[in-house]
Order: C-alpha cells, then sequence, then structure tokens
C-alpha cells in the first residue's frame, strides 16, 4: 500500500485503466451498478467543484497580473500568450478535422451505441448535487472580481480569493486527486462491460500520435514567429529552449520548471530583466500545449461518437478554454480539471466522456507542459524585441 501512496499521479491512473478493463470483462451485474453509483456521485461533485475550480483560480490569476506594472509590455505579453494559445488550438482543431475522420472508423459511433443501450447498467442510488452557478457565470464572475480588484487594489478581497483559492487546491489535492484513479476505474470497468473500450483504445493510440506530432509542429511555428523579431535561425533558439522542454517533461510542472525557462530564454538573446518578468508571467498564462491536447482529444471522442463538431461551436471552446485554464498549472491535471466545465457546457460531455479526458490529458501531461513552457521562449523574444522598439521610440 505504501508502494501505490508513493506512485505518481499517472503511473496510478495507468494501472486504473488496466485493472478497470480487467474487471469489466467479468464484472457481476451488482459490481458494475456499484460502479455506476460512485461513477454518478464521483461525477456530480465535479460538476459541483467546477465552478470555484474557475473562481478560485482564475480571479485571484487576473488580480495578480493586474499587480505587474508594466503596462503596455503587460498588455503585449498577455496578448501573445492568449494569441498563442488560440493559434495553438485552432491548429488542432483544423488539424484533427482534417485527419480524425480517416483515422476514426464512423461504424464505431454505433458499435458504442448499440452495445452500450444493451449492457447499461443503472446506479443503486441517484441524486444530484447542484452547482452554486454555471460555469459562464463563474467565468463572467471571476473576470469581473479579478479586474475589479485590479482597479480598486483591494488588498482584502485580494487575500479573501488567494485563501479561497487554497482551499479549493486543498480540496483537489486531498480529495478529488486521490479519487481520481479509483473513479477512472469505475468509467473504464462500466465501458467495459457495455463493450466500448476495444473501438476506444484503439482508435486512440492514433490520435495520441497525431498529438505529439501537433506538439513539435506548433514550437515550430512560434518560433518561427519569434525568429520574424529578432532575425536568428528558429532551429537554433527551439534547440537552445531544449533543456527546458526536458526539465518540465521530468517536472510536469510550469512554475517548477522557471530557473531553467529563465536560463534558456536569456541565451537565446531575451534581455534578463525581459525574461524575469515575461517567463514567471507566461508560466501561468500561456497553455497552448494543454490548449492542443484538449481540443483534439473533445474532437476524436465527438467524432467517435459520432457527435456536432462545427467549427463555431469549437471557436467558442477554444476561445473561453484560452481564459478558463490560466492558472490551472497550480495543480496536477489543472488544466483539464478546470476545463471539464467548458466541456460539458459547450459540447455536451458526459460524465464517461469527461473521465475519458482525464485519462487521456494527463497521460500526456507532461509533454503538454513542456509545450508551454517551452513556448515561453518565443514570447519573450517578441515581448523583448519590441520592449527595445519602445525605448528606442522613447
Amino acid at each position: 500500500m505504501k508502494t501505490m501512496t508513493k506512485l505518481g499521479l499517472l503511473p496510478r491512473i495507468i494501472i486504473a485503466i488496466i485493472i478497470g478493463i480487467a474487471i469489466g470483462y467479468v464484472s457481476p451485474l451488482w459490481l458494475t451498478r456499484l460502479a455506476v453509483t460512485f461513477k454518478g456521485l464521483m461525477g456530480q461533485f465535479l460538476s459541483f467543484l467546477v465552478p470555484l475550480i474557475i473562481i478560485g483560480f482564475v480571479t485571484p490569476a487576473i488580480a495578480d497580473i493586474g499587480r505587474k506594472r508594466a503596462g503596455s509590455l503587460l498588455l503585449i505579453t498577455i496578448a501573445l500568450a492568449y494569441g498563442f494559445t488560440l493559434i495553438a488550438g485552432f491548429t488542432s482543431y483544423f488539424v484533427g478535422d482534417w485527419l480524425f475522420p480517416s483515422m476514426i472508423d464512423r461504424s464505431i459511433a454505433s458499435q458504442i451505441v448499440g452495445e452500450a443501450s444493451a449492457a447499461t447498467a443503472t446506479a443503486y442510488v441517484n441524486f444530484s448535487i447542484d452547482p452554486l452557478m454555471s460555469v459562464f457565470t463563474a467565468l463572467v464572475t471571476a473576470l469581473m472580481m479579478g479586474l475589479g480588484i485590479t482597479f480598486i487594489k483591494g488588498r482584502t478581497l485580494r487575500e479573501g480569493f488567494d485563501e479561497f483559492r487554497e482551499i479549493v487546491s486543498m480540496v483537489i489535492n486531498r480529495a478529488v486527486i486521490p479519487l481520481l484513479p479509483p473513479y477512472i476505474l469505475c468509467i473504464f470497468m462500466e465501458m467495459t462491460a457495455a463493450g466500448q473500450i476495444g473501438p476506444i483504445l484503439t482508435t486512440f493510440f492514433t490520435i495520441i500520435l497525431v498529438i505529439f506530432a501537433l506538439h513539435i509542429g506548433i514550437l515550430l511555428l512560434q518560433f518561427a514567429i519569434a525568429a520574424l523579431f529578432n532575425r536568428q535561425n528558429p532551429l537554433r533558439m527551439l534547440r537552445t529552449m531544449m533543456p527546458a522542454y526536458f526539465t518540465a517533461l521530468g517536472t510536469q510542472s510550469s512554475a517548477a520548471t522557471i530557473p531553467v525557462t529563465l536560463e534558456c530564454t536569456t541565451k537565446i538573446g531575451v534581455d534578463k530583466d525581459i525574461a524575469g518578468f515575461t517567463v514567471p508571467l507566461c508560466a501561468t498564462i500561456h497553455m497552448s500545449g494543454s490548449t492542443l491536447k484538449i481540443v483534439a482529444c473533445a474532437l476524436a471522442l465527438i467524432i467517435m461518437q459520432g457527435g456536432d463538431y462545427s467549427v463555431a461551436t469549437f471557436a467558442q471552446f477554444i476561445a473561453m478554454l484560452g481564459i478558463t485554464i490560466v492558472a490551472a498549472p497550480g495543480i496536477p491535471g489543472g488544466a483539464i480539471m478546470a476545463s471539464l466545465g467548458l466541456l460539458s457546457a459547450v459540447l455536451g460531455f458526459t460524465d464517461s466522456q469527461n473521465a475519458m479526458m482525464i485519462a487521456l490529458y494527463i497521460s500526456m501531461d507532461s509533454f503538454g507542459t513542456a509545450c508551454n513552457v517551452t513556448g515561453d521562449g518565443a514570447i519573450s523574444v517578441i515581448v523583448d524585441r519590441v520592449s527595445k522598439k519602445i525605448g528606442h521610440a522613447a
């Protein structure tokens, strides 16, 4: 048991998936119903928690940004981080729209739906835990409060939201994260009993390979854009940033990688003061890799299950996702946890689909983090060049 508790989240989730699939093939109806009951209760708790996560993390994050009084450079950095995140999201969508339909057997959708309906197990107990507010209401509230704290310099409110963030983070770390493996075990157990798991796992192996290729493409694009500003070789800059990339693979944390990212960023010619401003800020607000993964996995799930994936729907999802997952790096798998509300509200995801998203995202979590922090170097290059132009103009 001690060895199990020492395992990281990813190994525990992998073990949970394996056990869930194994039990699902031989599970009697009463055990499957028990799993469905736990899945339902956990799903309700997550639905209740999502608006609190948005308020608890987005509000103080926006207030913290307001503390950095760098005027135009602050706005430029935020615009670049959000712009790069949007580019990653839309690139992921359009590439997925181009490749995934040919990679995903359309018959899977009818197979999944048919077998699931034939083997549906009901929960022993059903009750709802209503969220305090909708996802959209939480997002608007977080934006209003964060900006308001910035403008009125509200120390009391800021400290209050900082403490609220600590409470939400504590609930996630001490309740949600430990319960994720058994929750995912129950999800995969139910899907296996319903005959869904085979086609899903086979399909997603190739999808994951596409996502890794997209990460490389996004980084090349970001540094190609940066090269337009400082006229350096983008491949050379990207190679210089590799220590940050591999450090993030190991730490799975943008914040923990900041010292290495700072060192690499200065080596590609960014002024030390500018790097000291942009890198910590981008560690919080630049989420290209995370957005890329979430969009690709969500799109693949929708295509696999025969749902609607129009440009308009995903444009709304991507635009809001870039704001919702701000400050999400503060907790393990924070980006996917913060995005659950949008997945349900905008894309209509069920609890089972959200659980699949959690498992897929965490399985690639370190690669998304590495993409985020490496791209911070490209943003720093652009901000540094703009800063020098502003200085010469002054």
